[in-house]
């Protein structure tokens, strides 16, 4: 039985032409090495698996090849290249800082700098992981990075650049590695696939590609672990059941029942999905991608966005067809906000359910949803009570300023104002005369009267309403057009004021006892009263002012009268407090004679 090597050891790239999604740096290194611009420290972060030491190595192996190509490859038979593939290469070092990251380490290391290389021009060294040294080992660190010898580069790899120190990285020329696309990967797992003779559809390999997120290493790995599941022969399915990832057949059933307005289908699939194992988030997170790439779809151009299969594309495509733009825009918003407020929900199994309702009644609203108007009631006073009821509400002053400040809009107004109300008296009339014409008929009438009783004491409470409104809003133009009266009516109708807060004793008070100051001429008139402290004045203007002033105005029966609120000047003198002993002793001294004869005769100290 042969020794198994794993996909990510076995096709690990040795060139720079088979590293995979780095075209740009690989390109740049060659360039330096055929320049002979070589730095002496270099820096290559970026996410895992995506070839960080594999570049390293590969750059390394370049600078002391013998004869490399004319594409600048190594050419792996030189006596540098063979001992570097076999693993006793005295001039390429590696170094793991992750379990090498104290001062002895880095001291071992500086010395191993001094020897130049036995084979080749350089001495190389790899440290992994640079970012797990130690703040001591860093600045040991700090002077052979700055000066090394002329046969030293090193070469520095970390997935956490920002845990490297400035005084590190301003040393080092650094490459940041991009994550590797899902294209890429998809066509170095289907040359593995080739290579192993393994039998794999687009489809399973986007999966794997997806599920890699950006990492070759991991893609390799998932890939083993699915071979390992299926055998030769992968299947789509078994991908999927294999590696626990959400079918896109969900979504696309998903979106279909969306589109009939079919919420319980949807409800019965979210419910399959939860009883298979899958996080809820998920679902709501991939039905939210779902969405965004039926939009990617619609739109023309944008093909390139969607990282699928051919096959997927073309059904995006069509179910993209059948969706209004409206509806998608729609459904992404009430799936993004599903998916912000799923951790905050108590009920996180409801939140996204009432979520899948919504959508599925996207398609299904109303054209136009006109609001209850419930003005429009009391324009059909239907039957006798409303005459019954209009001379108990029907005001007796002012019948002349009503119609002067009438709307033209309200129907239910000439009506209320005029009284003469003809009309109703007439319907109640001949239906009381009809009724005493046929008393047989009378058993069929009373029944229709009793079921709208309730309509027409609403119908005549709305008129009652509207009436008191426009009386109200009468008052309110006479009072606004009458000029303020004088100073001394002013200040007589100040205490009716303060009687209207009687239930609020404090404030009563306050306002039966503060002074008035009254200014202005014959247009308007500002009165200020006092308060006394800036805390109460504060509150009132913040909480009061505006309510106190209207209710003077309907008092004095003026709206050209303002209040304006100040706080009261403190002539009195204020008393001052005596708290330390010697203050209160030399206190009492001041006020005793005999005590500071006391004090004097016998020495006493009142410090």
């Amino acid at each position: 039985m042969s020794q198994y090597i794993v996909s990510a050891r076995k096709y690990r790239p040795d060139s720079f032409g088979t590293l995979i999604g780095q075209d740009n740096i690989a390109q740049t290194l060659k360039n330096s090495i055929l320049r002979g611009q070589l730095a002496h420290a270099y820096l290559f972060c970026g996410p895992r698996g995506v070839g960080k030491t594999t570049t390293a190595r590969i750059f390394a192996k370049m600078i002391n090849c013998s004869n490399p190509s004319d594409q600048m490859e190594p050419c792996g038979t030189c006596e540098s290249c063979q001992s570097f593939a076999e693993g006793r290469s005295y001039c390429i070092h590696e170094l793991d800082a992750a379990s090498n990251n104290g001062v002895e380490d880095i001291k071992t290391l500086m010395d191993q700098v001094r020897i130049p290389p036995q084979v080749g021009k350089y001495s190389v060294y790899i440290i992994d992981e640079v970012h797990m040294l130690s703040q001591a080992a860093f600045n040991a660190f700090l002077k052979t990075l700055e000066e090394p010898p002329a046969h030293a580069i090193f070469i520095l790899a970390t997935t956490e650049k920002h845990k490297i120190l400035p005084t590190i990285l301003s040393r080092c020329q650094t490459y940041d590695f991009n994550r590797i696309t899902v294209d890429n990967i998809v066509k170095n797992l289907r040359m593995v696939a080739s290579s192993e003779g393994i039998t794999i559809d687009d489809e399973s390999l986007h999966v794997i590609a997806h599920k890699a997120d950006g990492a070759m290493r991991d893609a390799l790995t998932i890939f083993d672990q699915t071979v390992a599941f299926c055998g030769t022969d992968v299947k789509y399915q078994d991908v999927l059941r294999n590696l626990n990832v959400l079918d896109y057949e969900y979504s696309f059933a998903l979106v279909d029942a969306f589109l009939k307005g079919d919420y319980p289908s949807a409800l019965l699939a979210f419910d399959e999905i939860l009883t298979k194992g899958f996080n809820a988030l998920h679902f709501v997170a991939a039905l939210s991608s779902h969405m965004r790439d039926l939009i990617v779809s619609k739109s023309g151009g944008l093909e390139a966005l969607l990282e699928l299969p051919d096959s997927l594309k073309k059904r995006y495509k069509e179910q993209a067809d059948r969706c209004p733009l409206q509806f998608l825009y729609d459904a992404l918003a009430i799936t993004t906000q599903c998916e912000s407020g799923y951790r905050a929900s108590v009920n996180p199994r409801l939140h996204i359910e009432f979520a899948l309702m919504r959508l599925s009644f996207l398609m299904n609203r109303p054209a136009a949803q006109p609001a209850p108007q419930p003005v429009a009631q009391p324009a059909v006073p239907q039957s006798a009570p409303q005459s019954v009821a209009q001379p108990a509400v029907q005001p007796a002053p002012q019948p002349a300023v009503q119609p002067a400040v009438q709307p033209a809009a309200q129907q239910p107004a000439p009506k209320s104002e005029a009284v003469p109300s003809p009309v109703i008296p007439s319907e109640s009339s001949e239906s009381s005369e009809s009724a005493a014409r046929t008393p047989s008929a009378q058993a069929p009438v009373e029944q229709p009267q009793r079921r709208t009783r309730a309509s027409r004491t609403a119908a005549t409470l709305s008129m009652k309403a509207v009436m008191d409104g426009q009386q109200e809003k009468a008052s309110s133009a006479q009072t606004q057009d009458t000029p303020p009266p004088a100073d001394e009516v002013l200040k007589a109708k100040w205490p009716e004021l303060a009687v209207a807060y009687s239930d609020k004793p404090r404030l009563a008070s306050m306002l039966g006892s503060t002074a008035l100051t009254i200014s202005g001429n014959e247009d308007s008139k500002m009165v200020v009263f006092r308060v006394v402290n800036e805390a109460q004045k504060e509150w009132v203007e913040s909480k009061l002012l505006h309510e106190l002033e209207g209710k003077y105005r309907a008092l004095v029966g003026s709206m050209k009268v303002y209040l304006r609120v100040e706080v009261a000047p403190d002539n009195a003198p204020q008393e001052k407090k005596v708290y330390m002993p010697s203050e209160q002793a030399k206190e009492l001294m001041s006020r005793n004679d005999e005590v500071k004869s006391l004090v004097k005769d016998l020495e006493l100290d009142i410090k």
